[in-house]
């Protein structure tokens, strides 16, 4: 694990969310560092805040209150548009349902986050075709998501993430929607884009199968953090 600055870095997080004439508290004070190369599993009981702290370090929300810097931005303090700018250069995402365009081939798929970039479609072509390769997708670069199986589709998507390099992968329940051999496909396939290139990589999961793949568990109870365990 790298001894540098954290990627990201989190303190005294506050988030709340409107209902009727009340803030009902999701996160409350939450500070805590993540390295670089780190592989780090968030898991606690439905309502906790585990989604909305992966949002908040995404860069799709906003905290309430507290400092938030994640690949040395303090994004708490970017507008709309430089926050967009930045969650395209720095994140990748990986959703529990795929969230492919049906119409498109896996490899368009795969392209799509390259296309507000400033290169050739021969460029895109080949980084995505390369990304495919990563995944073990080659052979299915021409089918459409409803000719691949969940876990294909999932592959797709982890490819889709890691075309743009990004610094930082979050993923919300990836294995949710899989059997558990395609589940444990994806995990050991994460599990290796963070051991051999070194992916710094976040995942919520409710599964602790799934969890034992990363380096470490963060636990979260009612908005707090209540612990730490080191798997690896």
């Amino acid at each position: 694990m790298s001894s540098e600055q954290p990627v990201v870095s989190l303190r005294n997080i506050v988030k709340g969310y409107r209902r009727g004439q009340q803030t009902v508290p999701v996160l409350t004070g939450i500070t805590f560092d993540i390295a670089a190369g780190e592989f780090l599993a968030l898991m606690g009981p439905s309502g906790s805040g585990k989604s909305t702290l992966l949002n908040l370090i995404a860069g799709i929300d906003r905290p309430d209150s507290g400092q938030l810097i994640v690949a040395g931005e303090d994004i708490g303090q970017l507008g709309e548009a430089d926050l967009a700018d930045w969650r395209a250069r720095h994140v990748g995402f990986i959703f529990q349902f795929y969230n492919l365009m049906p119409v498109l081939s896996a490899l368009e798929n795969v392209e799509l986050p390259l296309l507000l970039k400033d290169m050739s479609r021969a460029e895109r072509r080949e980084r995505a075709e390369l990304a495919l390769s990563m995944v073990s997708l080659a052979d299915r670069m021409a089918h459409l998501p409803s000719e691949l199986s969940g876990g294909q589709q999932q592959r797709v998507a982890i490819a889709r993430a890691l075309i743009t390099d990004p610094t930082l992968i979050v993923a919300d329940e990836p294995t949710g929607d899989l059997d558990r051999e395609s589940a444990n496909d994806v995990l050991h396939l994460m599990q290796r884009l963070n051991d051999e290139i070194g992916k710094t990589i976040i995942m919520v999961t409710h599964d602790s199968r799934a969890a034992e793949h990363a380096h470490a568990i963060m636990h979260l109870e009612k908005g707090e953090l209540s612990g730490r365990e080191e798997i690896r």
